[in-house]
Protein backbone atom coordinates (compact mmCIF):
# COMPACT_ATOMS: atom_id res chain seq x y z
CA UNK A 1 0.00 0.00 0.00
CA UNK A 2 2.80 2.48 0.90
CA UNK A 3 4.84 1.29 -2.54
CA UNK A 4 1.56 2.62 -4.26
CA UNK A 5 1.73 6.12 -2.02
CA UNK A 6 5.21 6.95 -2.85
CA UNK A 7 5.11 6.50 -6.58
CA UNK A 8 1.63 8.92 -6.64
CA UNK A 9 4.13 11.11 -4.63
CA UNK A 10 7.28 10.73 -6.74
CA UNK A 11 4.99 11.26 -10.08
CA UNK A 12 3.08 14.23 -8.94
CA UNK A 13 6.44 15.91 -8.03
CA UNK A 14 8.04 15.09 -11.24
CA UNK A 15 4.39 16.84 -12.82
CA UNK A 16 5.07 19.74 -10.70
CA UNK A 17 8.39 20.32 -12.20
CA UNK A 18 7.27 19.81 -15.48
CA UNK A 19 4.33 22.83 -15.19
CA UNK A 20 7.12 25.05 -13.64
CA UNK A 21 9.36 24.64 -16.49
CA UNK A 22 6.58 24.82 -19.37
CA UNK A 23 5.51 27.93 -16.67
CA UNK A 24 8.49 30.10 -18.00
CA UNK A 25 10.21 33.43 -15.78
CA UNK A 26 7.86 34.35 -13.05
CA UNK A 27 7.49 38.51 -13.10
CA UNK A 28 9.54 38.37 -9.91
CA UNK A 29 12.73 37.36 -11.87
CA UNK A 30 11.95 40.37 -14.23
CA UNK A 31 11.58 42.71 -11.37
CA UNK A 32 14.83 41.61 -9.66
CA UNK A 33 16.76 41.47 -12.63
CA UNK A 34 15.41 44.75 -14.19
CA UNK A 35 16.47 46.13 -10.28
CA UNK A 36 20.07 44.21 -10.35
CA UNK A 37 20.83 45.68 -13.92
CA UNK A 38 19.72 49.23 -12.83
CA UNK A 39 22.25 49.23 -9.85
CA UNK A 40 25.01 47.63 -11.84
CA UNK A 41 24.46 50.35 -14.52
CA UNK A 42 24.73 53.30 -11.14
CA UNK A 43 28.08 51.41 -9.81
CA UNK A 44 29.92 51.16 -13.02
CA UNK A 45 29.14 54.97 -13.61
CA UNK A 46 30.18 55.39 -10.19
CA UNK A 47 33.34 53.78 -10.54
CA UNK A 48 34.33 55.13 -14.02
CA UNK A 49 33.72 58.84 -12.21
CA UNK A 50 35.86 57.81 -9.60
CA UNK A 51 33.84 57.78 -6.72
CA UNK A 52 35.67 54.49 -4.94
CA UNK A 53 38.55 55.86 -4.29
CA UNK A 54 42.20 54.10 -5.85
CA UNK A 55 42.68 52.28 -9.08
CA UNK A 56 42.38 49.31 -7.59
CA UNK A 57 38.96 49.68 -6.22
CA UNK A 58 37.78 51.61 -9.25
CA UNK A 59 38.90 48.23 -11.17
CA UNK A 60 37.55 45.40 -8.65
CA UNK A 61 33.98 47.56 -8.59
CA UNK A 62 34.10 47.33 -12.61
CA UNK A 63 34.95 43.38 -12.41
CA UNK A 64 31.74 42.67 -9.91
CA UNK A 65 29.74 44.83 -11.93
CA UNK A 66 31.04 43.05 -15.58
CA UNK A 67 30.35 39.93 -13.65
CA UNK A 68 26.66 41.09 -12.36
CA UNK A 69 25.62 41.95 -15.47
CA UNK A 70 26.21 38.22 -16.58
CA UNK A 71 24.28 36.76 -13.98
CA UNK A 72 21.55 39.02 -14.85
CA UNK A 73 21.54 38.14 -18.40
CA UNK A 74 21.92 34.55 -17.49
CA UNK A 75 19.00 34.10 -14.77
CA UNK A 76 16.99 35.98 -18.08
CA UNK A 77 17.70 32.95 -19.86
CA UNK A 78 16.93 31.05 -16.33
CA UNK A 79 19.82 29.44 -15.79
CA UNK A 80 21.42 28.01 -12.81
CA UNK A 81 24.43 29.63 -12.94
CA UNK A 82 22.93 33.54 -13.73
CA UNK A 83 20.31 32.57 -10.80
CA UNK A 84 23.29 31.62 -8.77
CA UNK A 85 24.95 35.08 -9.10
CA UNK A 86 22.29 37.33 -8.64
CA UNK A 87 21.63 35.57 -5.59
CA UNK A 88 24.92 35.99 -4.30
CA UNK A 89 24.88 39.64 -5.51
CA UNK A 90 21.09 40.25 -3.50
CA UNK A 91 23.10 38.79 -0.25
CA UNK A 92 26.16 40.87 -0.80
CA UNK A 93 24.66 44.27 -2.20
CA UNK A 94 21.96 43.48 1.08
CA UNK A 95 25.32 43.13 3.47
CA UNK A 96 27.16 46.15 2.16
CA UNK A 97 24.23 48.02 2.83
CA UNK A 98 23.85 47.14 6.38
CA UNK A 99 27.14 47.76 6.89
CA UNK A 100 27.28 51.37 5.70
CA UNK A 101 23.46 52.09 7.07
CA UNK A 102 25.58 50.61 10.74
CA UNK A 103 28.49 53.25 9.95
CA UNK A 104 26.54 56.13 8.79
CA UNK A 105 22.95 56.00 10.09
CA UNK A 106 21.61 57.19 6.53
CA UNK A 107 17.75 55.68 6.37
CA UNK A 108 18.34 54.61 2.53
CA UNK A 109 20.61 52.21 3.24
CA UNK A 110 18.70 50.60 5.35
CA UNK A 111 15.58 50.57 3.10
CA UNK A 112 17.41 49.16 -0.03
CA UNK A 113 18.91 46.64 2.25
CA UNK A 114 15.96 44.77 3.52
CA UNK A 115 14.72 45.40 -0.22
CA UNK A 116 17.29 43.27 -1.51
CA UNK A 117 16.90 41.31 1.20
CA UNK A 118 13.30 40.23 0.26
CA UNK A 119 14.72 39.53 -3.77
CA UNK A 120 17.46 37.07 -1.98
CA UNK A 121 14.76 35.58 0.01
CA UNK A 122 12.58 35.45 -3.67
CA UNK A 123 15.31 34.17 -5.06
CA UNK A 124 15.70 30.88 -2.98
CA UNK A 125 12.02 29.90 -2.85
CA UNK A 126 11.77 26.29 -4.48
CA UNK A 127 8.97 27.43 -6.76
CA UNK A 128 11.83 29.65 -8.55
CA UNK A 129 14.64 26.92 -8.16
CA UNK A 130 12.48 24.28 -10.37
CA UNK A 131 11.89 26.91 -13.66
CA UNK A 132 15.78 26.96 -13.66
CA UNK A 133 17.98 24.91 -16.30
Amino acid sequence: MSDGHEFRELESAEVRKLQARAGGMLPGIAGIAMFMIFMTILNAFAALRGSFGTAAAKYSVLAVCTLMAAGVFGMLQLKKWGWAIVTAGCLLLSSGDFYIFERTKTGFFLIRALLVLVFFLYLVRTEVRERLR
